[in-house]
């Protein structure tokens, strides 16, 4: 047979876009349709390691091995990639630094805690440049130490490598951090279509960075923070410092761990920006094959060091660009600085009159010496008064200034990785940190079925019980492992206080709990979950099943003192599809935002669909409303709400954008009420498939038996003392 002959046809033998971005997704013909691809953006089927424990494999570690191979790579310069002043120590620290600085408080995304950095589009973003460099320089040591050290781990560890080898004594390390294997490409960064587009489409006013779209936290798509060139490219401190400030904001740093972060940031390393930006080649995810991952090639002497292009920006901030020291400070306000252009046409700060003996060598010429230079965010550390007075603070204690930003790194660096439980490693530190959201040590030597009986004896009704249980669970992020039902801060504020916690209820509920927790010795988090369980055991005895939820005691109560009250406000929600409930109307859709919820509390589209269902029955709704609950006999837990979802003897007649009637199409009466989020469990073709499986006759059984494995594996959530 002729290589030929399978063109004969004249077309091609593989189907375009079945296997390429080059064909249109079910999204593309229908935008709006709901996309259920977030609650599944992990799924087994993409990762290569099935069966394997990470943390068991971290066993095998020799950490002091692998530090001082870290180490000795910082001095190891490469032809292919030469090392400026012939240490990496500065590119190591940006890998790090862009990984972990994608973290945003609003809804916990981002971060370093799973490597997304090796996956589009992080690794193509504008601001990551050159950082496919650093990645290649640790493949041979993850290739060394393979399955024991994750990619998340070691790009971070370098990053401490990087500052150990120059000095700084840092705060500490965790290992722990798990690799994804899949781009999160449902993550939401911006609706912009375009690399680094005006600021403004992010903002309700740009002068008002506190304007800015939520939950995004940088100023510009591609960007990790602000723009080094000032807002929108135009330098202006006073204005950057506002930027600065808002977005280190939105990842939980105050003034003095951000101020603690850039400066000491600055102090190693250098911008790179010698020639022209727009003769580099694509980024990675957009180069030819034959670049084998790597991005921004430049033609211009290889790009390499001197030459290299990254940010457009060019030149180092102190005169000793490789060591730990204060001369970030001794430059910054040592002189007066002028407004300059880099050789590759960028906005910098240079300074007037510099002596020659301050001014860092070349990068790869150590005989010469070259300028200086500055961003506009480092020029808003000296003219913003109060990051003004933080650095003076600094430069009057530089002991003071290593501890902070020391512990700002750490932050940074661990933000995502969870609470002190998870920690991994001789070099964890055993400090408690409020940002970790401490949690003291539950008892578990109580009498579970007697707290159970003086629950059943409370009075409350099973929709007061699994409603508070659920508020209680329902704040974990899997994101960054924050939140949950332990520590039993739903008594605390400000969650006590929360509109979607129904404060008054919430209050008469916990007076009823709370003597029973002091009786029994069982936390408060104990018996708010336990009493979630008793109701859900009283709700599918009505149906007709005996069963026991599962439970393990041990939660502990946390107090105020241990609760960082700024940074629990962003976990307050605005909605919640599983009660049914709307803080206010969203552009966002009702079940878009439960769609969100679901996926932060790690739930797969037949769990959300089974809780719904379920809290629908229990009557569970947020002010007791009676949307969504298509039932004859509410606070049983039947699969009545599937039932009458898929029941052709009703139609459905729209109110308003988020009210729906269920008429009966004989009588033409009006049966029940829904909102979006009861209907597109209907609507949807992927979810009907679920609701028809619990509509269906035979079950009524595995109905109650997935709720409660779903329910039981939210309340589990954030057990990470148990691991």
């Amino acid at each position: 047979m002729d290589g030929n002959d399978m063109d004969k046809s004249g077309k091609c033998p593989v189907m375009h876009g079945a296997i390429t971005d080059t064909g249109q997704s079910v999204v593309d013909w229908w935008p709006k349709t709901l996309n259920l691809d977030i609650l599944h953006q992990h799924d087994t089927k993409t990762n290569p390691l099935t069966d394997f424990d990470y943390r068991e494999a971290l066993e095998g570690l020799d950490v002091e091995a692998l530090k001082a191979d870290l180490k000795a790579l910082m001095t190891e310069s490469q032809d292919w990639w030469p090392a400026d002043y012939g240490h990496y120590g500065g590119l190591m620290i940006r890998l790090a630094w862009h990984s972990a600085g994608t973290y945003r408080l609003a809804d916990g995304r981002g971060g370093g805690g799973t490597g997304n950095i090796r996956f589009a589009p992080l690794n193509s973003w504008p601001d990551n440049g050159n950082l496919d460099k650093a990645r290649r320089l640790l493949w041979p040591i993850k290739k060394k130490y393979g399955n024991r050290i994750s990619w998340a781990d070691l790009i971070i560890l370098a990053g401490n490598m990087a500052y150990e080898s120059m000095g700084l004594k840092t705060f500490g390390f965790s290992f722990g951090r798990e690799d994804i294997w899949h781009p999160e490409k449902d993550t939401y960064w911006g609706s912009e279509k375009e690399w680094l587009a005006p600021s403004d489409e992010r903002y309700g006013d740009v002068a008002k960075p506190d304007t800015m779209e939520n939950p995004l936290a940088a100023v510009q798509m591609g960007l990790i923070y602000v723009n080094p060139e000032g807002v929108n490219s135009q330098p202006d401190p006073i204005k950057t410092a506002a930027q600065v400030r808002e977005t280190f904001a939105r990842m939980a740093m105050d003034d003095e761990e951000t101020a603690a972060l850039t400066c000491g940031g600055h102090t190693v390393g250098k911008a790179h920006g010698n020639g022209d930006a727009e003769a580099l080649d694509a980024e990675p995810e957009a180069a030819g094959i034959e670049t084998q991952g790597l991005g921004w090639i430049n033609p211009n002497m290889g790009g390499k060091a001197t030459n290299a292009i990254t940010s457009g920006i060019e030149g180092a901030w102190t005169t000793h660009p490789t060591k730990w020291d204060m001369g970030y400070f001794d430059l910054l306000f040592g002189y007066e600085w002028e407004l300059t252009k880099s050789p590759a046409g960028a906005n910098q700060w240079r300074p007037v009159d510099i002596r020659e003996e301050d001014m860092p060598v070349d990068p790869t010429d150590s005989s010469k010496r070259v300028m200086p230079m500055m961003t506009d965010a480092d020029m808003a550390m000296k003219m913003d008064p109060s990051y003004r007075a933080i650095c003076e603070k600094f430069m009057a204690d530089p002991a003071y200034f290593e501890d902070c930003f020391a512990r700002a790194w750490f932050k940074l660096t661990h933000r995502d990785l969870g609470p002190r439980t998870r920690y991994v490693g001789p070099d964890a530190p055993e400090e408690d940190l409020i940002w970790q959201d401490p949690i003291p040590a539950g008892n578990t030597g109580y009498d579970v079925a007697a707290v159970k009986a003086k629950i059943a004896d409370a009075g409350l009704s099973v929709a007061d019980m699994v409603a508070t249980a659920w508020d209680s669970a329902r704040t974990y992020r899997q994101s960054d492992r924050r939140g949950g039902a332990n520590g039993g801060r739903i008594r605390l504020a400000p969650q006590k206080d929360w509109e979607g916690n129904e404060p008054e209820r919430l209050a008469r509920v916990l007076a009823a709990l709370e003597p029973i927790a002091a009786d029994t010795g069982a936390s408060v988090a104990d018996v708010i979950v336990l009493a979630g369980n008793v109701g859900i055991e009283q709700a599918a005895k009505a149906a007709g099943f005996d069963i026991e939820v599962p439970f393990t005691p041990g939660r502990g109560d946390a107090s105020d003192e241990m609760t960082d009250v700024d940074s629990f406000q962003w976990l307050e929600p605005v909605s919640d599809g599983f009660r049914n409930w709307l803080k206010k109307d969203y552009v966002v859709s009702a079940e878009e935002m439960m769609l969100d919820r679901a996926q932060l509390l790690g739930l797969t589209a037949p769990e959300m669909t089974v809780l719904v269902g379920g809290m629908r029955a229990m009557g569970t709704n947020h002010g007791g409303t009676k949307h969504g609950v298509f039932t004859d006999t509410p606070g049983a837990l039947t699969t009545d709400f599937f039932v009458n979802l898929t029941d052709m003897g009703y139609k459905w007649e729209p109110k308003d954008s988020n009210l729906y009637e269920i008429v009966d199409r004989s009588s033409g009466k009006t049966r029940w009420t829904a909102t979006r989020a009861d209907l597109v469990f209907g609507s949807n073709s992927i979810l009907r498939s679920y609701a028809e499986v619990y509509a269906q006759d035979d079950s009524k059984e595995k109905f109650v038996n997935d709720f409660v494995a779903a329910w039981t594996k939210v309340m589990m959530a954030d057990r990470f003392d148990l691991a």
